[in-house]
């Protein structure tokens, strides 16, 4: 990186970004050794934090609100930092809100917003190489005298955007931050904090496996890890065996766990999708924001326990979801859009997809992809049930009539769009098509008379769908588009769709 730190742009900013990237080799070798992320993980990133000129006791300046979890923790920080964009509209407090979040769909940058906007490239740029070039200035030993952290080297990529997003929060003075965590708690990146607003646990789930656990007791110690002495704590209806899991914890860390019900001040509240699933989260989701405007000298609306002040029920109904139940009408195609990366989330979609296509007519196409988890197969069968067809006869599909799954490379002619580069994955999986042809050989189990495709691209994937629509469908019939799974598939598409650089 020789070039001044004027002229270095986004695009440098998301290819140096890649270089931190974990290749698949590395990871496979690791697995085998059965190396985790563990205490260490945590030093190093208290080391790079001190590297680029901060302390974690300057992380208690953003008030950050930290949500862990398996399902939902993405749609419960969205709801609080809506909530917050609500009473900054109405009495300019809090004045900036922060919000991390992961993955991105478009573009990088979506994962640090400001009052609820991705930052710009700019700013992007701006932050990510003045992170980059602290990092290979400094000559700050470890605090414990350890050598594990090289001088000049960097945390990769997860982590790498975790610091750039503490120094862009900090220094353009936002007063309060949503923070999910991304793999875990107890070690992950986010952690470094120690004096939260509040923390909150979503629902609890099998994922991850590998890093956390196959057992979600074993996953439930990690998410607790997030729990902090002096903050509150909340967390929502769990399975018996994490909820135990969840109290002893915070027993040990002498932290306040609220076990929430299901809000009854949500009662009308129309939130998206109306289930109780996202009632769940957006029960959470006032907890902490109910908590955060509180220690934040917030005044909120007295309305004696019974509904929710004007503001939150504003900002619960607002919040926007993007490739989460979104559908979108083009010509003679209906496109239903939702990324559902585990077993239990992509049961609950194919329903919701199910539901909204039930009094439709026009052929039904399923597009999708789950990249580098050899368990996504098992997968589609829920799909396949959830969307079986009461009337169909024994020659025709038996649930949807046409069925692609890609690789989540974007375009035809020039492959991954930057921001979206995997280096995680075998690349020989993805040149081979190995798991999709995988997925093809399962649904031709499930359904023989199902028209599958395995294809490249995503693009060439919405393309099928299109030519579907052009055939000429009977009057009043639209093709009805599903695509699911992979969030990396659902960005890619819904960058092609809009045509968008940024959601």
């Amino acid at each position: 990186m020789a070039s001044s730190a004027t002229t270095r742009s986004y695009n440098d900013a998301i290819d140096a970004l890649n270089t931190l990237q974990t290749p698949y080799e590395v990871i496979e070798a690791r697995r085998k050794a059965g190396i985790k992320p563990d205490a260490a993980s945590i030093r190093e990133m208290r080391t790079y934090l001190n590297r680029i000129g901060y302390s974690t006791s300057d992380l208690d300046r953003l008030n950050i609100i930290h949500v862990a979890g398996t399902k939902g923790k993405g749609s419960t920080c969205a709801f609080v930092d809506s909530i917050l964009a609500e009473y900054r509209q109405k009495s300019g407090t809090p004045r900036k809100s922060g919000l991390f979040i992961s993955p991105h769909l478009i573009a990088v940058r979506e994962r640090i917003r400001i009052n609820s906007a991705p930052i710009s490239e700019v700013l992007f740029a701006k932050y990510f190489f003045e992170v980059w070039d602290r990092l290979e200035s400094s000559t700050l030993q470890p605090e414990d005298g350890g050598s594990e952290v090289p001088l000049g080297s960097k945390p990769i990529y997860g982590r790498y955007l975790t610091l750039v997003s503490w120094h862009a929060f900090l220094q353009e003075r936002v007063d309060v931050a949503v923070y999910e965590t991304g793999v875990g708690g107890e070690f992950d990146a986010t952690n470094v904090v120690e004096r939260p607003l509040a923390s909150g646990i979503s629902t609890l789930g099998i994922d991850h496996v590998y890093v956390l656990g196959d057992t979600v007791d074993k996953i439930a110690w990690h998410k607790a890890g997030i729990m902090k002495a002096g903050s509150p704590a909340f967390t929502v209806e769990q399975f018996p065996d994490a909820a135990e899991v969840l109290r002893r914890r915070s027993v040990e860390k002498k932290v306040q766990l609220t076990e929430l019900p299901l809000d009854p001040r949500l009662e009308g509240v129309r939130i998206k999708p109306m289930a109780t699933f996202q009632k769940r989260n957006a029960s959470l989701a006032v907890a902490l924001a109910e908590t955060a405007l509180e220690r934040l000298g917030v005044k909120t609306e007295q309305t004696n326990g019974k509904k929710l002040p004007e503001e939150f029920v504003n900002g619960l109904e607002k919040t926007s979801f993007r490739g989460r139940c979104e559908v979108k009408a083009e010509d003679n195609i209906i496109w239903h859009v939702d990324g559902a990366h585990t077993a239990d989330s992509l049961k609950v979609s194919a329903k919701w997809f199910a539901s909204e296509t039930e009094n439709n007519t026009g052929p039904r196409v399923l597009i999708f992809n789950q990249q580098g988890r050899t368990e996504a197969v098992d997968f589609l069968e829920s799909v396949f049930l959830a969307n079986k067809k009461a009337s169909a006869s024994a020659s025709d599909a038996q649930s949807f009539d046409h069925v692609v799954f890609c690789t989540n490379v974007t375009y035809a002619k020039t492959g991954y769009k930057r921001d979206f580069v995997n280096k995680q994955v075998d690349p020989k999986e993805i040149e081979g098509m190995t798991a999709q042809r995988r997925f093809a050989d399962k649904w031709a189990q499930l359904d023989p008379n199902a028209d599958v495709h395995v294809i490249t691209t995503i693009q060439e994937a919405l393309d099928y769908a299109r030519g579907l629509a052009a055939n000429g469908l009977p009057e009043g019939a639209a093709v009805q588009a599903y695509v699911t799974g992979s969030l990396h598939l659902v960005g890619g598409a819904l960058g092609i769709l809009e045509q968008a650089d940024a959601l």
